[in-house]
């Protein structure tokens, strides 16, 4: 059988801990409705069903884990996975396989097949599409990309998980970026080096774009040396900026006047969720651009859907951050609230986390408040932009958005008090100052 070596993600209040995926026993059957694996955990007996999305590749996330888990039974379980990999390496033929995109695998050369990732188109009752995975992308595989040349424009927190992703799956990518220092690396990884917008776009077929709001996406098409320039009839260009509908409906138009076929594809994610090619894409425009990008949205996400017209993306994305947002600003809330009433704030994370609350989300981001840590992974005054922006669509079609109102006037309070460049979960000092 093939042999993944991966760390546990929690599993509630569990700590993480390393193990191997193995076949199950044939009369163990496979949890129903669950993308999961059978793992054997080193140092132990144990072995469980774990869902894909609560696993980790070994190798880049070891010194992380063993940050975290400072027991004796836990040093132990590493050591046997790297007596275990030393075993490995000395089989004949075995190659060892890393990457950001795959966990560990380790395959005799001889018994080596191609695990292709098969692409599911889901129609819904809404008339959406989703493409999938139907190998989960945590499971090392390989993508065979699209021969068209690739252009990517914006190398922030979550374009250069994007970037690299692509390289990685093969695609071969054309960079350019404001503060040109951060095409450097993926230089060295072997992308190639656009030194405007217009010239990127003119040397590629599919030009994707992933930078902070609207007026940056509108300077990037419209300014000097900018995407029109560039474009011309057959040209593609892929917003995926979280911008307004409006300013999609305007780059849709610029960029159709001139005969290039435009598609919007906004990301629900974070910096962790891009770097592990972990995003999820929503897709509206021109469906034949859509379908052209198949092989990059597979490197760079988990799912993608396509939703209609231009403008359907933007609104969808605003809804789904707003809420986002709107749920940190509660959860911060609670964590101080439960501290002025004199509380254990890691109780109420316990708890939080046994009841129907519990997610990945939700754990990470109270770890890192109870930590002190405000590393971005979303930027907090990105979030806040999506709140602005969410409140204006509201009030456009005069429906009312409290909630999202309420939060945006806590994260505003967070920027006053310079948590601009933070986290998201850095709304939490809002509340304490």
């Amino acid at each position: 059988y093939r042999l993944i070596i991966y760390f546990r993600g929690k599993l509630g209040r569990y700590p993480p801990w390393p193990g191997k995926i193995v076949s199950p026993p044939k009369d163990l059957k496979k949890p129903r409705g669950k993308k999961c694996f059978f793992v054997k955990f080193f140092g132990t007996e144990d072995h469980a069903w774990i869902k894909v999305e609560q696993l980790k590749p070994y190798h880049p996330h070891k010194e992380e884990m063993i940050k975290i888990n400072k027991g004796k039974r836990f040093q132990q379980a590493v050591d046997a996975v790297e007596e275990y990999l030393k075993k490995a390496k000395g089989k004949d033929q075995v190659r060892i396989f890393t990457d950001l995109k795959s966990p560990f695998s380790l395959q005799p050369a001889s018994s080596m097949e191609p695990i292709t990732k098969r692409l599911k188109i889901i129609e819904e009752d809404t008339g959406s599409t989703s493409i999938q995975a139907a190998d989960s992308t945590a499971i090392n595989g390989s993508i065979t990309p699209t021969d068209k040349r690739i252009g990517f424009l914006g190398l922030g927190l979550m374009g250069s998980g994007v970037v690299s992703n692509l390289l990685k799956m093969g695609h071969v990518v054309t960079v350019w970026n404001r503060t040109a220092e951060k095409c450097d690396l993926f230089i060295q990884e072997g992308a190639r080096l656009g030194r405007t917008p217009a010239e990127v776009v003119s040397m590629c077929d599919i030009t994707f774009s992933c930078v902070s709001d609207p007026k940056a996406a509108r300077d990037l098409v419209l300014g000097p040396s900018g995407v029109l320039q560039g474009i011309r009839p057959g040209k593609c260009y892929v917003e995926m900026s979280t911008v307004d509908p409006e300013t999609i409906t305007e780059l849709a138009q610029v960029i159709t006047s001139r005969g290039g076929r435009f598609l919007e594809a906004p990301v629900s994610g974070s910096q962790q969720l891009s770097n592990d090619g972990m995003l999820v894409i929503v897709a509206a425009g021109d469906r034949s651009v859509y379908e052209d990008c198949s092989s990059c949205f597979q490197a760079m996400g988990k799912t993608s859907f396509f939703i209609g017209e231009a403008g359907n993306a933007a609104r969808m994305m605003l809804i789904l951050n707003m809420v986002q947002g709107s749920f940190m600003a509660t959860i911060a809330e609670g964590l101080t609230l439960a501290q002025a009433t004199g509380q254990s704030q890691q109780t109420f994370l316990d708890i939080l986390c046994q009841g129907q609350m519990a997610s990945t989300f939700v754990d990470q981001k109270c770890q890192n408040i109870l930590q002190g840590n405000f590393k971005p992974d979303y930027y907090l005054k990105h979030i806040q932009k999506d709140l602005r922006l969410a409140i204006s669509m509201g009030d456009s079609v005069n429906h009312p958005t409290p909630m999202a109102a309420a939060a945006n006037e806590v994260y505003k309070r967070a920027k006053a008090l310079d948590q601009s460049d933070n986290d998201m979960s850095a709304v939490y000092r809002a509340y304490i100052h």
